[in-house]
């Protein structure tokens, strides 16, 4: 479970309430259910090592395998992408924060126009002169002096290209252990998001309503953009290429299915205590509610100042972390040590980068990123491997069954219509 917990609110506008709600379970239920056959097949077949691209060499052969290992290094770009967009709008938030302490804005203004501190970024109200809209929408300031800041410290363009200086060096560095030291910041994050959601909830109360459709609190039971969720989903719930590692480690083996199994419970509570909380109490109109739900507040907000800055050192520890797992992913494909010298690690690392970087400046929607990235890659590891490595271990037993065969064809066609249905999306 990562920071696709600040997106669960939006993804449950896109599918609509009860719908959500329908597909956070099955979703979980399937994953759990996919990621516990790659450990039984591993029980079976793996010998204690390997994860899931040698499982498919040996169950399928050379292109199962290089397949495998593609998408893994497509899911670990994505994450890193997303990671960059997310810090790019921590530290461009956290140092506007402190700017605007120093010059001073037209608080009355803003206030008498987002009170509470929650604002619709998507929402242009007519009678507003365009200063105090840009303010709204957290891009500009009413200072008339700054412009010269506000050209050189820009969300879009100047933000995403300071950062290469600051993670740059460090994700070039030969061993991430320093890095590994702040791992639990991970879980502190999200009690910390936990509380600040309780919070804003409390002080917002109830704002639902499931009858009158002209209401700002109306909230619909479907959509037709649920595909969006869906895609979310699969990569909130995403574990899978990795799934033998984590679980080798587990002192009592006997108990791999209960402890996945309560695993996924959790994190089914956590998106469900988050995203739900936030939506059912969020006092706006629903579809204000954005893809990163910080966003959704003035950048004067304190407890999201707070927010913003454990998330973005949070993100600083581990965007290393997972640029050094594709690193050592792609080398060992191309049967070469983690680190084969500065200069072809500095190659690919530059690579990795430029590809952050431009997403962050033309693509910076953290919805599109997520939903594309976890549709792609969960139609290989959640939905298609799983079940082709299961089929084709029971052929290898003589235990194969017309029932086993279209249940498990069933699952591959529904990652390939999630998959699809994402080009559909709104």
């Amino acid at each position: 479970m990562g920071t696709s917990i600040l997106t669960i609110p939006w993804a449950i506008h896109q599918a609509g309430f009860l719908t959500a709600i329908c597909l956070m379970l099955g979703s979980t239920a399937l994953c759990l259910y996919t990621a516990w056959r790659i450990l039984k097949i591993q029980s079976l077949h793996g010998g204690g090592k390997g994860e899931v691209a040698d499982l498919s060499k040996l169950l399928l052969g050379r292109y199962a395998e290089v397949t495998a290992q593609g998408f893994s290094f497509i899911i670990l770009l994505g994450a890193d992408v997303i990671y960059w967009i997310l810090m790019s709008n921590f530290l461009y938030f956290t140092v506007s924060f402190i700017h605007d302490q120093i010059m001073g804005t037209e608080k009355g203004v803003i206030d008498e126009i987002t009170p509470g501190n929650v604002i619709c970024p998507i929402k242009a109200v007519s009678h507003i002169n365009e200063t105090v809209i840009n303010f709204v929408s957290n891009r500009s300031t009413t200072a008339a002096g700054s412009s010269l800041y506000h050209t050189l410290w820009n969300l879009e363009y100047t933000v995403p290209i300071v950062l290469v200086f600051f993670l740059g060096p460090l994700i070039n560095i030969k061993s991430p252990s320093f890095f590994t030291r702040f791992n639990s910041s991970g879980t502190l994050s999200v009690l910390f998001l936990i509380i600040f959601v309780l919070i804003k909830a409390w002080r917002w109360g109830i704002n639902v309503d499931f009858t009158d459709s002209s209401s700002p609190a109306y909230v619909s039971q479907f959509s037709l953009n649920f595909p969006a969720t869906t895609g979310v989903l699969a990569l909130s719930m995403f574990i899978h290429n990795i799934i033998i590692t984590i679980m080798r480690n587990n002192r009592h083996q006997e108990h791999n299915g209960r402890d996945l199994s309560i695993a996924y419970l959790l994190v089914f509570l956590t998106y469900a205590a988050v995203g739900l909380v936030f939506y059912i109490t969020f006092p706006l109109a629903k579809s204000c509610i954005q893809d990163n739900l910080l966003n959704n507040f003035m950048r004067n907000d304190v407890l999201t100042l707070a927010a913003r800055m454990f998330l973005l050192f949070q993100l600083t520890t581990v965007y290393p972390l997972i640029t050094y797992m594709l690193r050592v992913q792609i080398f060992s494909a191309l049967k070469k040590p983690p680190y084969p010298g500065f200069y072809q690690v500095l190659l690919l690392n530059t690579i990795i980068v430029v590809v952050c970087v431009l997403f962050a400046i033309f693509l910076p929607q953290i919805g599109t990123v997520l939903r594309f990235t976890g549709a792609l890659g969960g139609f290989i590891y959640i939905f298609t491997l799983p079940s082709i490595l299961h089929l084709s271990s029971q052929n290898r037993r003589a235990k194969m069954s017309i029932p086993s065969f279209l249940f498990h064809s069933f699952i591959v066609l529904l990652g390939f219509l999630n998959l699809v249905a994402q080009f559909f999306v709104r």
